[in-house]
């Protein structure tokens, strides 16, 4: 079996020395439904952790996706991204 075929959900292998390109191929994964569902809670998640480390793309992204989610939403993709920066590091 294939790396790649071995299923398991974006973000799942990074950690606090993850780059803020892994972080952001997170976001897309979770934002256009590739190797996971779409989750746009997720994907804001993912985008608002690479753009803490400086990733401009990143900030566009989570942006386009804030724009995209109710303020609950965004308030719970924010506590999942500080919860991850918890257990990161």
């Amino acid at each position: 079996m294939a790396y790649s075929d071995i299923p398991v959900a974006p973000g799942a292998l990074l950690g606090a020395h993850s780059q803020p390109d892994d972080l952001y191929r997170a976001g897309l994964a979770y934002a256009t439904g590739t190797g996971a569902e779409v989750n746009l809670v997720e994907a804001h998640k993912w985008f608002n952790l690479a753009a803490v480390r400086g990733h401009e793309d990143a900030r566009v992204q989570r942006q386009d996706m804030a724009e995209m989610l109710t303020t609950e939403e965004v308030k719970l993709a924010l506590q999942a991204a500080r919860a991850w920066m918890k257990l990161a590091n």
